[in-house]
């Protein structure tokens, strides 16, 4: 039995199952490359080992967030006082904060480098499905109705509420292959 995508989810199964869909194909985009490939930048852009521990680096403070007690995440972080936006407006926000030059900062991945490339490849992309692992696990303790009575910060767009980071979270991972795959087809 195939399992439909959901393409903008709102619920929090919908969201489980959007992620699940996301890790398996994001696994098989970025696996798809040869270690070369892997680590040569996509044009003067990241290179998809680049993306990848990106896409970890920021995914991390999402998975401890959702992780504390919801209470002291409402503690910490307050109360939404406005209703969540749906995907769609959230990753129309995103777009927007991106064209008025909205950058990675801290969540850019280091200048690191490993020798063994091979070994270093794998290890990234075990470090990737983790994380994407401990989100869902994370994202299944929440109630749906808590999802939108709590908030979180964004470095771009400042504080949504946890459905709408989730959004985000989801639709961060499609963009970045998106515009892989794009740079990826420019290159000659």
């Amino acid at each position: 039995m195939s399992v439909a995508r959901v393409e903008q989810p709102h619920s929090r199964d919908e969201l489980l199952q959007a992620f699940e869909e996301q890790e398996r194909a994001s696994l098989d985009y970025w696996s798809a490359f040869d270690t070369a490939s892997f680590f040569r930048p996509l044009g003067k852009a990241w290179s998809p080992a680049e993306n990848v521990r990106h896409l970890t680096k920021s995914t991390r403070p999402v998975v401890k967030a959702l992780k504390l007690p919801r209470f002291v995440s409402r503690l910490l972080f307050g109360k939404p006082r406005r209703a969540s936006l749906t995907y769609e407006q959230l990753r129309t926000r995103y777009a927007e904060a991106l064209a008025e030059g909205g950058q990675a900062g801290r969540f850019a991945p280091s200048a690191q480098r490993e020798a063994d490339l091979d070994a270093w490849r794998e290890s990234i992309l075990r470090h990737f499905t983790s994380v994407n692992r401990d989100l869902r696990v994370a994202i299944a303790r929440w109630p749906d109705p808590s999802l939108d009575s709590a908030q979180l910060p964004h470095p771009l767009l400042g504080k949504l509420t946890v459905r709408e980071m989730l959004f985000f979270t989801l639709y961060h991972s499609r963009h970045h292959i998106a515009v892989a795959e794009r740079r990826r087809t420019e290159q000659p």
